[in-house]
């Protein structure tokens, strides 16, 4: 069954007197349990993409479903509701609260949820341990590795049941060994069933992936099955 459907998804942009055209009518699907990377040069279109398959920016025409609800009608407040029940997102920058422990972290999408405070705990906590690191819930992201600061970023977009990961090049600010790590980390949960969609310009990340969806100039140029080899060079 198709997650993600997006039918001729235009995306523009005016700037002045100067009109970008980001996307020029995308179409692809997206099933659930895939495992997809999304690649391009910078102005290919790849982000505009990923903005809109998250919900945080909506297409100019075009039809975009997930999981069956038709999400460019929406208003405000029902994307919000969306992002929240249905996308879990996974940043180069990892974007964790500077002052606040990796559990207060990994809690903060269900505050929004409205989600009771012993709920919260334990559900961050199993969230943590899914990452492997429930020992360090109570340490800041200054006392945690990169490494570390995405796996509670990772932990952060589990905690809600998200049908679909969104990861904006997740192993960008990390070494190769640690994104090797991360990369592993990912296909793992996607080999429990969840959907993962990477966005990334390294091939070597794409590889983990069982499909590559390359953009160029706003339309996708080359969508191809791949092995889901990882860096390790084993099928997942």
């Amino acid at each position: 069954m198709a997650l993600i459907e997006a039918r001729d998804l235009t995306k523009t942009y005016v700037m002045g007197e100067q009109t970008v055209h980001a996307l020029r009518g995308v179409s692809l699907e997206i099933d659930e349990g895939d495992f997809v990377a999304i690649m391009g040069t910078s102005g290919s279109g790849k982000s505009t993409l990923m903005n809109i398959l998250g919900c945080l920016d909506q297409p100019t025409q075009g039809v975009y479903l997930l999981a069956g609800e038709e999400v460019e009608v929406m208003t405000q407040d029902q994307l919000a509701s969306i992002r929240n029940r249905r996308i879990g997102f996974v940043f180069q920058q990892f974007n964790l609260l500077p002052r606040t422990s990796a559990l207060e972290n990994v809690e903060l999408p269900m505050v929004y949820a409205g989600v009771s405070v012993a709920e919260r705990r334990t559900k961050a906590l199993a969230a943590l341990e899914r990452v492997g690191l429930a020992e360090r819930g109570n340490h800041t992201p200054a006392e945690l590795s990169g490494g570390q600061q995405q796996r509670v970023a990772i932990a952060r977009a589990l905690v809600n049941s998200p049908q679909l990961i969104l990861a904006d090049e997740p192993t960008g600010a990390l070494d190769s060994q640690t994104s090797e790590d991360i990369m592993c980390l990912l296909a793992e949960l996607n080999a429990q069933g969840m959907t993962v969609v990477i966005v990334t310009h390294e091939s070597d990340i794409a590889a983990w992936a069982r499909r590559k969806i390359v953009f160029k100039d706003g339309r996708v140029v080359e969508d191809v099955a791949s092995t889901g080899a990882g860096a390790g060079g084993v099928a997942l």
